[in-house]
């Protein structure tokens, strides 16, 4: 069981790293990492994931996810955005039906993204 814990807060401490570097670079989401560190801080250790729930910037996100499922409007806007430039750049970079596949896989996310609820 203590490894398991262990193993649960290296990888969510992994995930916060990731997610703070994916607040400076672009092409690396910082959401989807916070909220896989909260839910391995809620099951290895509940003070870090209350620290992650009462962030001021990103606090409101989580708490929304885990409430209801929902993504802040802007979130929408912004990752569909950046799924529209990179089929657009597949279609012109890829070699033959391999530039359908950025643009079907950027259709599929966007259908099950703007289901979801806004927050």
């Amino acid at each position: 069981m203590a490894a398991r814990k262990l193993l649960l807060k290296a990888l969510g401490l992994a995930c916060v790293v990731l997610g703070v570097i994916g607040a400076f670079l672009p092409l690396l989401p910082t959401t989807p990492f916070l909220l896989l560190a909260a839910w391995c801080f809620a099951r290895a250790h509940p003070e870090w994931e209350q620290r992650l729930l009462s962030h001021p910037r990103y606090g409101p996100s989580l708490r929304a996810w885990r409430a209801r499922g929902a993504v802040p409007l802007s979130a929408k806007r912004a990752a569909t955005l950046l799924l529209l430039i990179s089929a657009v750049g597949g279609w012109f970079t890829l070699p033959g039906p391999w530039h359908f596949l950025p643009m079907a896989i950027g259709l599929a996310v966007g259908i099950w993204l703007w289901t979801r609820p806004s927050a």
